[in-house]
C-alpha cells in the first residue's frame, strides 16, 4: 500500500487518565496532541493502527507484588474501562487482530478496505500479537507517524521493533510522555541515532493533509 501510517501505542485510559490503574504524571498533557492527529487521519483517510495492552489476571506480566519492571500491578483487564482507549483516540469500527496466529491469506482478505486496526497485546513488543507482522507487510507503509504512552516503555519497544523490520519513523514527541526523564533521554538518543526523525502534532497533521 505505502504511503503513511498512525501507529498509536497503548493510548488506554489506564495509563492516561489520572484515575488510571498505572496512570504516570503528566500522560493527560499529550491528550490534545494526540487528538489533533486522530482527527487528522480520520479527515484524510490515513490508516490508524493502535496497539493495546489487553490483560487477564493469570498474565505474567501481572503480579501483586510487581517490581515494576518485569511485572506490573493490574492494569487494562480485559473488559474493564481502563483496557478501553480514551476517547480522543478511540477508534469508530477497528478491525482487531487476533491473538491466535491466522494464516496469511486470510488476514489479508479481512484487511480489505479496513482504515483502522487494533492490535491486542500481553506484552510490551506489539509484534508479540502473532498477526501484526503480516499486517505492517501487508500495509508495506514509507513512514509511520508513532505517538502514545510510555516513550520510554512501550513506544521504545515498538520503534525497535518497527525499526528492526526496516522501516522509517516519525516520532510525534508532544503526542507522547515517558514515565522516567533519563530513560527517555537515553532511548530518544538512540532513536535519533537509527535515524528516528522527530516532529511535533501539528507538522506531522499537516503532511496527512
Amino acid at each position: 500500500m505505502g504511503g503513511t501510517i498512525l501507529w498509536d501505542v497503548d493510548t488506554q485510559v489506564d495509563f492516561i487518565e489520572p484515575r488510571g490503574k498505572l496512570y504516570f504524571a503528566g500522560a493527560e498533557e499529550a491528550r490534545s496532541a494526540m487528538a489533533r492527529l486522530v482527527e487528522a487521519a480520520r479527515a484524510t483517510g490515513t490508516v490508524h493502527v493502535a496497539s493495546c495492552d489487553q490483560h487477564e489476571l493469570s498474565d505474567p506480566e501481572i503480579s501483586t507484588e510487581p517490581d515494576f519492571d518485569a511485572t506490573w500491578p493490574p492494569h487494562c483487564l480485559l473488559g474493564t474501562r481502563g483496557a478501553e482507549k480514551i476517547p480522543e483516540t478511540k477508534q469508530l469500527d477497528p478491525l482487531p487482530l487476533p491473538l491466535v496466529p491466522l494464516p496469511g491469506p486470510t488476514l489479508r482478505r479481512l484487511f480489505g478496505g479496513c482504515r483502522e486496526f487494533l492490535i491486542p497485546k500481553k506484552q510490551y513488543d506489539p509484534f508479540t500479537n502473532p498477526n501484526t507482522e503480516t499486517l505492517l507487510d501487508t500495509l508495506d507503509p514509507d513512514q509511520i507517524l508513532l505517538f502514545g504512552v510510555a516513550t520510554d516503555i512501550c513506544d521504545d519497544s515498538a520503534v525497535r521493533a518497527l525499526l528492526r523490520r526496516g522501516r522509517r519513523i516519525a516520532f510525534v514527541e508532544d503526542a507522547a510522555r515517558g514515565v522516567d526523564d533519563s530513560r527517555v533521554a537515553t532511548c530518544t538518543a538512540a532513536w535519533r541515532e537509527s535515524g528516528v526523525r522527530f516532529t511535533t502534532a501539528e507538522e506531522a497533521a499537516a503532511s496527512l493533509g
